[in-house]
């Protein structure tokens, strides 16, 4: 009795399996045309994981071709333990087979499944494919740390190494100075300039290095008396940091400076060290535009070096030739006629004008027919208060007075720095001189009335700026 069993799935020898056949080829044959599998369904693949879901899909289709023999021999034993029982006569081997059948296409599906999952595997990579390995594993706790790293932390991070990196760029520096901030230094020093100097600092440094490398050049004129303008515009803008930040300088009456033409100012004289002088030059030219040329005293040109700076700056001995030769070609004298007696007076006796002498200034203010200016200064007397003179040592060394302050000499040098007083000038009403006859400035009356007018003028004003100012030094 043939066994037509062993014609299921073969179309050759008995129990062998022609090309391409296999169980799973018999069951579909059993079932018809009809029921041919259809292939999965995959869900399209995600941008991103597209690059290792083939990596993940290649061993599946693998697996798939090792298992497909390992079902054919498993059919081939069952089939070969099943042999030795006989159907009984009027079976058929199909109906038995049936349960091969059926579970032929089981096991298509069981195959096909790792290729269902892994279409799936891309956008679930935690429920599809075989346990993770140490490799994937590895990967799998790598990923976690890199997606913890959000645009914030990274933005943050580039930031600080963009910090850093300034800041070893504005510390380097020499080898030899390791840690020392020039760039601060600069800066503060910038930052003094501008609050010592003022807003425009830049522009009068440039302009005395002009003056400085013209006169180096050799390119500068001087009158006849020895003014140098360029030193002239140096000294002001050396001068107004002290006038304007230091003494807190306040300048009245500004309209009573001539515009044009010669004219006199006649000043009160103070301060132990006659800086009042230079004060009111600045403020003439700063707030008057005018050059002023002050009368000296023969002390001041018989010093070595404050002679010929003295006349660099304008100044010219005080007689009455000079004086009107100068106010005669239209300048600006200036005259303290206190003198000495005025900057060496105790400081008890500050603000109190001493004698204006014979009246010599107001000779020369007539011959020449300027108007007499006079000038009061509020301030001078609180930079160095005198409290004593050394006589016989100021006698020795050929002065006419010797100084004591409470700072000097007991302090050397620093007690040469004069203590920071407010100070006010203020400019009065001019004396007109030209209404006087050409020979009225021979009339000694006339002149010690001028004189005495001119003096209490001062006085009176001097009083009204000091109730003004309240306290010298706040």
């Amino acid at each position: 009795m043939n066994d037509e069993r062993r014609t299921i799935g073969t179309t050759g020898a008995a129990g062998r399996g022609a090309k391409g056949a296999s169980p799973s080829s018999a069951a579909r044959s059993l079932a018809g045309p009809g029921a041919r599998p259809r292939k999965p369904v995959t869900k399209a693949k995600p941008p991103a994981p597209a690059k290792t879901a083939p990596a993940k899909a290649a061993p599946s289709k693998t697996a798939q071709s090792k298992s497909a023999p390992s079902k054919t021999t498993q059919s081939k034993t069952t089939q070969s333990k099943k042999a030795p029982t006989k159907p009984a006569s009027g079976s058929k081997g199909p109906v038995k087979a049936a349960p091969a059948t059926k579970a032929a296409p089981a096991s298509k599906s069981t195959a096909e499944a790792p290729k269902a999952t892994a279409g799936k595997a891309g956008p679930k990579k935690v429920a599809a494919g075989p346990p993770p390995t140490s490799s994937s594993s590895a990967r799998s706790t790598a990923k976690p740390r890199l997606r913890a790293v959000t645009d914030e932390d990274a933005a943050a991070a580039a930031a600080a190494a963009a910090e850093e990196a300034a800041k070893a760029t504005r510390t380097a520096g020499p080898a030899s100075m390791p840690g020392i901030p020039l760039e601060e230094i600069v800066v503060a020093i910038v930052q003094a300039a501008q609050r010592v100097l003022g807003s425009d600092w830049e522009r009068r440094l440039a302009t005395s290095v002009s003056a400085l490398r013209r006169r180096l050049s050799g390119d500068y004129e001087i009158d006849a008396f020895g003014f140098d303008p360029q030193i002239s515009e140096i000294l002001v803008n050396a001068v107004e940091p002290l006038a304007e930040k230091w003494f807190r300088l306040e300048v009245r009456g500004v309209e009573n400076i001539p515009a044009e033409g010669g004219a006199l100012l006649v000043a009160n004289h103070s301060g132990t060290v006659p800086i009042d002088g230079v004060i009111t030059g600045y403020a003439v030219k700063k707030y008057g535009g005018r050059n002023l040329r002050p009368l000296g005293a023969d002390l001041v040109f018989a010093l070595p070096f404050v002679g010929q700076m003295a006349r660099k700056v304008g100044a010219t001995l005080a007689c009455t030739e000079d004086a009107e030769r100068l106010l005669s070609s239209g300048e600006i004298a200036g005259v303290w006629p206190e003198g000495f007696k005025g900057i060496g007076k105790p400081f008890a006796e500050r603000y109190k004008l001493q004698r204006f002498g014979r009246g010599g200034f107001v000779s020369s203010a007539m011959r020449a027919g300027v108007p007499i200016v006079p000038v009061s200064i509020v301030g001078a007397e609180e930079i160095y208060p005198l409290v004593g003179n050394v006589p016989s040592l100021a006698r020795l060394l050929g002065l006419p007075y010797l100084p004591v302050t409470p700072f000097f000499p007991l302090l050397g040098p620093l007690g040469m720095i004069p203590l920071p007083s407010k100070w006010i000038i203020e400019f009065g009403e001019p004396i007109r001189t030209d209404a006087y006859e050409p020979d009225a400035a021979d009339d000694p009356m006339l002149l010690f009335n001028v004189t005495d007018q001119v003096r209490e003028t001062i006085q009176q004003t001097l009083y009204g700026l000091l109730v003004d100012r309240g306290n010298a030094f706040f």
